[in-house]
């Protein structure tokens, strides 16, 4: 079943917004957030054109295939890292409701399903005068997506090609809709913190983040990572991407 401005407002409760093609779901989202729009809404799209990574990397979501959507929300801004939490909890949660047996979380928010990406978060933040007014939390998931080629298909993996069924993507967001709202409500709480811990696949592996090598010891209540290199220094990064080596690496 195709998604549908139609559908949507038969399943959702929310305020949201229903794009068949644009530019950026965050810059829709963004936007919406700066007009005043209330905490919960949501902005999805069928296509992107420009969807947006970190370190400003864009990509071209083609239609049909993964869900694209952004959440504006409104957390206490000593929480706002905590975000990246959230998101990919509530992703990995999705990834083992559809019957996903092998998930993980990249830290710090990559969630990967057979040691391949199946998602991607994105937070962004809005603040006037030092004040922060809200924020966009952006959800990439690969649904469908054919990664069958070279380039891809050692670095991404969909759902459905994992869970060998077809899987109807109006599903898909009222239930990663429903995480989002079961973690956002304990965003202060430990057990975010703890179950996010216990999800990451990268602790106590040999790894590089922003040009230091090492093995990554654990993280901070705000999510930051703290790596100690070769020299027995510990180096703490916040959000970076994350290269693993592997154990029998030369050091």
């Amino acid at each position: 079943m195709t998604l549908s401005q139609e559908l949507l407002e038969q399943r959702l409760t929310r305020p949201f917004k229903y794009f068949e093609r644009v530019g950026s779901s965050n810059d829709e989202a963004l936007a919406w957030l700066a007009a005043g729009a209330p905490e919960g809404a949501a902005v999805i799209a069928n296509e992107q054109t420009r969807g947006r990574g970190r370190k400003g990397r864009h990509w071209h979501t083609p239609p049909d295939v993964a869900l694209a959507l952004s959440l504006i929300l409104k957390p206490d801004s000593a929480l706002l890292p905590r975000l990246n939490m959230v998101a990919a909890l509530s992703v990995h949660d999705l990834a083992r409701e559809c019957g996903c047996e092998v998930v993980g979380i990249k830290w710090p928010n990559d969630v990967q399903v057979n040691g391949l990406k199946v998602s991607g978060v994105l937070p962004e933040a809005i603040w006037e005068a030092g004040e922060l007014r809200g924020a966009v939390l952006g959800i990439g998931l690969n649904v469908r997506a054919d990664f069958s080629g070279a380039a891809l298909r050692e670095k991404a993996i969909s759902l459905e090609y994992v869970v060998k069924r077809r899987l109807d993507r109006v599903d898909l967001i009222v239930a990663l809709l429903r995480r989002i709202d079961h973690w956002y409500c304990r965003i202060a709480a430990p057990s975010l913190l703890s179950t996010w811990k216990s999800r990451l696949n990268s602790l106590g592996k040999r790894v590089t983040v922003d040009g230091v090598t090492g093995v990554a010891l654990n993280v901070t209540a705000e999510g930051a990572l703290l790596i100690r290199d070769d020299n027995g220094h510990v180096h703490k990064a916040n959000t970076a991407d994350l290269t693993f080596h592997s154990a029998n690496e030369s050091r």
